[in-house]
């Protein structure tokens, strides 16, 4: 039956006094003479966390950009550019105490079954103190940090002649880089010929040897066409769906040109909608005839979950679809208490901890 907040508090101390915590994650609550063989607790409502990854592009004009087409015939980058772009999303349920969903099951005098509780108080386990909570769903978007273009390397240094170094000439020194450039492949062909004067001396050395023309060569030409540079950053939103609301479009949050994944109400950024829309919603159970069955009499409460698909979207574009389980989409029923007190044939139930649906109901 549901309880009011009332007879809740009036509880509370005999309630505590029969509980004790078996785990980090769990607790155990047991029904006995001091709180009248009931036991009290809290079914879950379900909320989303909205993980959004963004990429961040930095282009950089290289030293020489004047001169890439002249000497290497290739058009470089010519204006920095920081850009954007959303390139993942994940919705992850996850859950809270649903205050208007409290509930008291009432056991029969001399009996003591038991219920394990997560630390949020929603029920886990009736009956089976060895049940394990079933892995959570989490976010699995990663972040990753810029790396060091070329030119932030020792080998931009080592790739300088001295002469290059000298030069107070922008011009000059795009000249004598350019040469370098064509030196540094003409050395990886006579070493890749066998004709260089100073041959590697074994497979792996020569590789190195290579790697290292290679690693100069880029750094060089980076001179000249310039560098991008990328890194990835993660943000996470919560929501909590409306139990009332068939459908639903927000804006979870926005992408700035400047500043990557904002706050919904920061106007700099183009919205990214979270949008959902209600598939299913749980209905009571019916007996034989059709009727609506009756809540029991201090009946273990569960939950019967609806469900919905929740679309994240950004500019016009789907970037994830899932279908999630909702306990406020769904209606509360509930067992016969006796079904877990009866010495010949006593039952377990195994619960949803996301949304307090029965996800296993059995005797031992």
């Amino acid at each position: 039956m549901n309880i009011s907040v009332k007879t809740l508090i009036l509880t509370a101390v005999a309630v505590m006094t029969s509980m004790t915590v078996t785990a980090q994650t769990s607790q155990k609550l047991t029904a006995n003479k001091t709180n009248e063989y009931g036991l009290i607790y809290t079914l879950p409502k379900t909320t989303l966390t909205v993980a959004l990854s963004a990429r961040k592009t930095v282009k950089t004009p290289g030293e020489f950009y004047l001169y890439a087409k002249k000497y290497l015939g290739t058009d470089p980058i010519v204006t920095p550019s920081t850009t954007w772009e959303l390139v993942g999303a994940q919705v992850v349920p996850g859950a809270v105490a649903d205050m208007e969903r409290q509930y008291m099951a009432q056991f029969k005098s001399g009996t003591s079954p038991f219920m394990m509780l997560t630390a949020e108080d929603f029920p886990l386990a009736l009956n089976d103190e060895g049940y394990e909570m079933p892995s959570m769903p989490s976010v699995t978007l990663k972040g990753e940090d810029a790396k060091p273009t070329i030119l932030e390397q020792p080998v931009a240094r080592q790739a300088m002649t001295e002469e290059m170094l000298q030069s107070h000439s922008s011009a000059k020194r795009a000249e004598l880089a350019a040469t370098k450039i064509y030196e540094l492949r003409q050395q990886r062909n006579d070493i890749i010929a066998g004709q260089a004067e100073n041959m590697p001396s074994d497979g792996q050395a020569m590789q190195l040897a290579l790697d290292n023309l290679a690693a100069q060569e880029a750094a060089l030409t980076a001179m000249f066409l310039g560098t991008t540079s990328t890194s990835t950053e993660v943000k996470t939103y919560n929501f909590t769906p409306e139990a009332s609301s068939d459908a639903a479009k927000v804006v979870i949050a926005r992408l700035s040109v400047v500043d990557g994944l904002v706050d919904a109400s920061n106007l700099s950024g183009d919205p990214v909608y979270l949008n959902l829309t209600v598939t299913e919603r749980g209905k009571l159970p019916v007996n034989e005839k059709g009727v609506v069955k009756t809540f029991p009499k201090g009946g273990v409460a569960y939950c019967i979950p609806g469900a919905m698909n929740a679309v994240v979207t950004f500019g016009g574009k789907t970037i994830v679809k899932e279908s999630i389980e909702v306990a406020q989409y769904g209606v509360v029923f509930g067992l016969e208490p006796s079904l877990f007190t009866n010495k010949k044939e006593t039952s377990y139930l195994h619960y949803n901890p996301l949304t307090g649906a029965i996800l296993e109901l059995g005797t031992k």
